[in-house]
């Protein structure tokens, strides 16, 4: 039987009352309810605070680049399917530097998880505005203003189609561990953006303002319903809805594709005379 103690107990080097240490607790929560092992999990991560969630954890790693998760997700799980793949870093990084990675993601709908710390602002360079802060707010690399609008990454991902798409909270992290195995689970990519308060440079988003505004989508929602989906994506404000907004059975990335149907790239070994025909032809 897995369980979370299976995953590890580490010392941080998050600021105390920080939103990822939930984010960390609900993750191995939820992969231990699953059943999962650690040997069949991939954590896959960035750079930045969010991005150090994996060196906290008893599992597959890989560190990338800044904004370079995803695609270093995909390589893995092309590689070898049979894996768990989740990746994971904070807003800056997956909407910022890796924007297009993050739309290229939602296009090809791969089967694998995402998981954004969103808190709105850069944490691991100390306070400048992210993809998400809000317009007008003011930050230490913005005395004026973050002038421009935020991204609305769950809306992106409703009106692209993605597989699944959840907005969980830190404060309530058996509601986050719940939604990040429903993710875990569905087939093709899912989202799960997190607001997770920066306690040291956000001083808007608080722990308290979210407490304040996140409501649970109750069961009268219909996640395959693009519409409705899409109007809760956009609540943000005096009342931010938390739960799954949208679900779908789109196809799968990579099924059906030649090179796999021998089994996972993984497990295989080079065709070695394969390969010195293609040297030869260079000759």
């Amino acid at each position: 039987m897995v369980t979370v103690d299976d995953y590890g107990t580490f010392e941080t080097a998050w600021c105390p009352g920080c939103g990822d240490h939930s984010l960390l607790a609900a993750l191995k929560s939820a992969l231990a309810g699953l059943g999962l092992p650690p040997h069949k999990v991939l954590v896959v991560t960035g750079i930045g605070q969010a991005a150090k969630t994996p060196l906290y954890m008893n599992c597959n790693m890989i560190t990338g680049l800044h904004g370079r998760s995803l695609p270093t997700a995909t390589g893995a799980k092309l590689a070898n399917p049979e894996i768990t793949v989740i990746a994971e870093s904070g807003d800056g990084c997956n909407y910022g530097e890796g924007g297009n990675h993050f739309l290229a993601a939602l296009r090809r709908n791969l089967d694998m998880t995402l998981i954004v710390h969103d808190n709105g602002i850069y944490g691991l360079t100390k306070g400048q505005a992210s993809p998400t802060t809000a317009k007008g707010q003011v930050t230490k690399a913005q005395p004026f203003g973050q002038p421009s609008e935020p991204v609305n990454p769950v809306a992106l991902a409703v009106t692209m189609g993605a597989a699944f798409v959840a907005r969980g909270f830190t404060g309530e992290p058996e509601h986050l561990s719940g939604l990040i195995q429903q993710a875990v689970t569905h087939k093709g990519f899912s989202l799960v953006d997190v607001f997770q308060p920066c306690v040291s440079f956000n001083k808007v988003n608080t722990f308290a303002w979210y407490k304040q505004r996140c409501y649970k989508i109750g069961p009268e929602h219909d996640p395959s319903d693009p519409k409705q989906a899409l109007a809760l994506a956009r609540e943000f404000g005096e009342r931010i809805p938390i739960g799954v907004l949208s679900r779908n059975d789109r196809p799968v990335f990579g099924a059906g594709l030649p090179t796999l149907e021998k089994g996972p790239l993984a497990l295989r070994k080079p065709d070695l005379e394969a390969l010195r025909g293609v040297l030869a032809s260079y000759g």
